[in-house]
C-alpha cells in the first residue's frame, strides 16, 4: 500500500465513519483488508483502494468500514458502568419518571449485543420496581454484521466466560449444541439498528440513559465535539451519559457535566448549574 493510498484511505474513513487513524495504524489497515480482497478477488490493496474511487462502491464500501471497526465488547464489561446504572442511574431515572411510567435508554455502540442483553438482564433484575413501564431499550451499531449477530443473541462458550456470572448463565441463556442463546424474552426488550454515529439523532427522540462506551477514543476532537453535544440534546432533562474509562466531556462540550461522585458519569449542564449555585449561594 503506497503513502497516497493510506492517506486517501484515511480521509475516507474519516468521512464515512469518524475513525482517526493515525500514522502507525498501518499495519493495522493492511491486516484488516486483506480478507476484504480475498472476499472481492482485489489482487493488492492499491486495487480495492481504486474501487472505493469509483461510484457505486456500496458493497465494498461497507465491507471496508466495517472490517475496520473496532467490536471488542463483553458481557458487563468493566462491571462499574453497570454497577452505576443499577445502584445510582436507574433508581434516579424510576423516581423522576415515576408519573409517566416510561423509560429510554440507548446503547450507541452496540457491537454484538453484549452490553444492551447486560442492560437487559439488570432491567429484568429490577423488574418488580418496573412493573407497568414501558421500557424502550435501543441499541445501535455502525456495522451491519455485528447488529445481525446481536438479534440472533447467541454467544460461544468463549464469549459467556467473559465477564457473564455464572447463575445468570444458568437463569437468561439457553445451550444449543456448543453456544448459548439468550432468553427470547430479553432479546424482544431491545431494538437493534444499524445507525451511523456522524449521522443525526433527531429521529431517535429523547432518552434517559445513553451508553456510549469506549467508541469516542477512536474519533478526533472535533467529532467527538459534536457527538457529544447531540448526547445532551438527545438526552432527557435529569438524564444520564455513561462513557468509557478514557473517554471525557471535559474540553469537548459544555452542554454535559461530569457527575462529581460518580466517575464515568455526565449529566445535563444546565441541570448542574443550579445544584452549583445554590452550593456557592450557601
Amino acid at each position: 500500500m503506497t503513502e497516497l493510498d493510506f492517506e486517501f484511505l484515511r480521509a475516507y474513513l474519516k468521512q464515512r465513519s469518524g475513525l482517526a487513524l493515525t500514522a502507525e495504524k498501518r499495519y493495522l489497515v493492511e491486516s484488516r483488508l486483506a480478507p476484504v480482497c480475498r472476499r472481492f478477488a482485489f489482487a493488492t490493496l492499491h486495487d480495492l483502494i481504486g474501487s472505493l474511487k469509483l461510484p457505486h462502491s456500496g458493497d465494498v464500501e461497507r465491507a471496508v468500514v466495517e472490517a475496520m471497526t473496532t467490536n471488542e465488547t463483553f458481557f458487563f464489561r468493566d462491571r462499574t458502568p453497570f454497577d452505576m446504572f443499577r445502584d445510582v442511574v436507574l433508581p434516579q431515572a424510576i423516581q423522576r419518571n415515576a408519573a409517566r411510567k416510561k423509560l429510554r435508554i440507548w446503547c450507541a455502540a452496540a457491537s454484538t449485543g453484549q452490553e444492551p442483553y447486560s442492560i437487559a438482564m439488570l432491567l429484568q433484575e429490577a423488574a418488580p420496581r418496573l412493573a407497568g413501564w414501558q421500557i424502550d431499550l435501543l441499541a445501535t451499531d455502525i456495522s451491519g454484521e455485528v447488529i445481525e449477530k446481536a438479534k440472533l443473541g447467541l454467544y460461544s462458550q468463549f464469549e459467556v466466560q467473559r465477564g457473564l456470572p455464572v447463575q445468570w448463565l444458568l437463569k437468561y441463556f439457553t445451550q444449543i449444541g456448543e453456544q448459548w442463546q439468550i432468553a427470547a424474552s430479553l432479546r424482544s426488550m431491545v431494538e437493534f439498528r444499524q445507525f451511523n454515529l456522524l449521522h443525526g439523532f433527531e429521529g431517535f427522540g429523547t432518552f434517559d440513559v445513553i451508553f456510549c462506551r469506549n467508541v469516542l477514543i477512536y474519533f478526533d476532537a472535533p467529532t467527538k465535539s459534536d457527538i457529544l453535544a447531540r448526547f445532551g440534546h438527545s438526552l432527557a432533562p435529569g438524564g444520564a451519559l455513561l462513557l468509557g474509562a478514557a473517554e471525557t466531556v471535559i474540553g469537548l462540550t459544555d452542554r454535559l457535566v461530569p457527575d462529581t461522585k460518580n466517575r464515568g458519569l455526565y449529566g445535563h449542564a444546565e441541570v448542574a448549574r443550579p445544584t452549583a449555585l445554590r452550593a456557592a449561594v450557601g
